[in-house]
């Protein structure tokens, strides 16, 4: 029998996803990962730690299978936490769920399980890897979960085929329903508990109090950017080639508070992100008002009424040489090559139609298009077909 250890978070897709890997005949270990402590930042009881880690020994004792807790917390603080107020002190939106996938679960788990002598790593994730043999070497392929709705392949945008050959994913095939149905059937304690949120193994958290344990609070400007602002004039670049088009579009508009007029304070720029809607706690505007851009050096936040403001809107995006990744590296494109693309640049958004072009300087995608809120610091990720190929962190 092949050895699997499966991470076992006490949720219904984790459980599941266990109870079908020993019915296939796999010898399963379930392991919990407890990779946080402060409870004092989530939002009442969401997603405590404690709960969940009880919730995984009793699916485990229910299963019959041997049930181990691995404490990561250090690790996740280093790589995950400090990466986050690294990047919001910065001026970026980080997204803390792809970086734990990369670099806790598919790496510091996945080293573990193997060192207890696992044949392969699972997670309950809504996703599936296909087998290819492509002149003469073994392909994995990370397509699309069946479901839709609950599809989490940009979840893992940043894994390499070393690690999609030593992980399965038991309920890629299924729908969610599918998944509690069984879970119900073969009386699971946690069948009908809600799907966790927030923060990856955090839980739900008040974004603005957790980052204010480390950038602490600094009054500054909110400009507000009218939509018929002659800043959004010279765009014409029709008369460009394509790499120039690229880059004059991808470096869009620098504002300056002489560009607009002051409707009031903030607490620091670091704690919104392009498109945000709350918190910026102004009033009195016909339309609600959307972060625009953010600069943490002048600490100055800029803001526009209504969601088609053309200060939302781009088509073009960069990834930087260093922050390109492909998952399917014999797909991978050399410079001044493009390539045809479905992409998305958030989670759950519907894929849309775009062009990679690659330079030395990196990966513009050029979406059919306009998209809104395009943020520094989020990822995109590139697919053919249902087959997720690249992705990086845009710039």
């Amino acid at each position: 029998m092949k050895k699997v250890v499966i991470a076992l978070s006490g949720g219904v897709d984790s459980s599941v996803s266990a109870y079908l890997l020993k019915k296939e005949g796999y010898d399963v270990v379930g392991l919990f990962m407890k990779n946080w402590h402060d409870e004092s930042v989530t939002i009442s009881d969401e997603c405590p730690w404690l709960d969940d880690s009880n919730d995984a020994m009793i699916v485990a004792q229910n299963l019959d299978i041997p049930f181990q807790t691995v404490d990561l917390s250090k690790q996740y603080n280093d790589r995950i936490i400090n990466y986050m107020f690294s990047e919001y002190k910065n001026g970026r939106t980080p997204n803390p769920d792809i970086l734990c996938n990369r670099e806790i679960k598919f790496d510091i788990f996945m080293k573990i399980a193997l060192d207890l002598g696992a044949d392969f790593v699972a997670t309950g994730h809504y996703s599936r890897i296909v087998n290819d043999k492509i002149n003469g070497k073994t392909i994995y392929k990370l397509m699309s979960g069946v479901d839709k709705s609950k599809d989490q392949s940009y979840f893992l945008c940043q894994l390499n085929q070393n690690q999609l050959s030593k992980i399965i994913f038991p309920i890629g095939n299924l729908d969610k329903a599918k998944v509690r149905k069984i879970a119900n059937e073969i009386g699971l304690v946690n069948a009908s508990k809600k799907d966790s949120q927030g923060l990856c193994f955090v839980g739900k958290v008040k974004l603005p109090e957790f980052l204010k344990s480390k950038l602490k609070p600094k009054i500054g400007s909110i400009i507000q950017i009218d939509s018929l602002s002659e800043t959004y004039n010279d765009n014409d670049y029709s008369s460009l080639n394509i790499k120039e088009m690229l880059k004059k579009s991808v470096g869009g508009i620098k504002y300056n508070s002489k560009d607009g007029k002051k409707i009031g304070d903030h607490n620091g720029a670091y704690y919104f992100t392009i498109g945000q809607r709350k918190g910026l706690k102004v009033g009195g505007t016909t339309k609600p008002l959307f972060v625009l851009q953010t600069d943490v050096k002048k600490n100055i936040i800029y803001v526009g009424m209504g969601k088609d403001h053309p200060g939302l809107l781009r088509k073009v995006l960069l990834i930087n040489a260093k922050d390109e990744h492909w998952v399917r590296e014999d797909l991978k494109i050399s410079d001044n090559e493009s390539i045809k693309v479905m992409a998305r640049i958030r989670y759950r958004q519907p894929l849309q139609k775009a062009t990679l072009y690659k330079f030395k300087e990196g990966i513009y995608i050029l979406f059919d298009k306009v998209q809104l809120s395009i943020s520094k610091g989020q990822f995109a990720a590139w697919y053919k077909d249902d087959e997720l190929i690249g992705s990086g962190v845009i710039s």
